[in-house]
């Protein structure tokens, strides 16, 4: 069974929580994770509704809440102001464009120990941190180019 894992892990969660396991979630769930990239609910919505159009746009966004608290997902909040979700995993930094809001995670291990070391010399103890960067995608600036 696909995303069997998360889905046992969602259940153990509602099960300690006394809240009910329904299809709905699963399905929102599975969604979720085939997405493989940052999602919105509205971006959720409509791929859930194409398969099964009597799950509301309500049922996904509450279902996101839900796997947030679940530990199955983590909110980020970029400068558009709409909130998108991504599977929870090794940290890592992102590029975003302002221009088509594709977004592309990186590593760098430089920027990485930079920032243990700055912390270090100031006397401070990282307990998370967020990395973005913000500009133009290669499509975009070569669109802005040719203009």
């Amino acid at each position: 069974m696909a995303h069997e894992v998360e889905m046992r892990a969602l259940a153990e969660y509602l099960g300690q929580h006394n809240l009910k396991h329904t299809k709905q979630r699963e399905l929102v769930l599975a969604a979720f994770l085939e997405a493989r990239r940052h999602v919105s609910s509205e971006d959720l919505y409509q791929v859930v509704r194409e398969k099964y159009p009597n799950v509301g746009y309500t049922t996904v966004y509450r279902t996101m809440k839900l796997l947030v608290e679940a530990g199955l997902a983590t909110e980020r909040h970029f400068d558009d102001g709409i909130t998108r979700y991504e599977i929870e995993h090794e940290h890592h930094d992102h590029l975003v464009c302002i221009k088509c809001g594709k977004i592309q995670e990186f590593e760098c291990r430089m920027i990485e120990e930079s920032q243990r070391e700055i912390a270090a010399r100031y006397g401070f103890r990282i307990l998370r941190h967020r990395h973005e960067l913000y500009g133009h995608c290669t499509e975009c600036s070569e669109i802005a180019d040719r203009a």
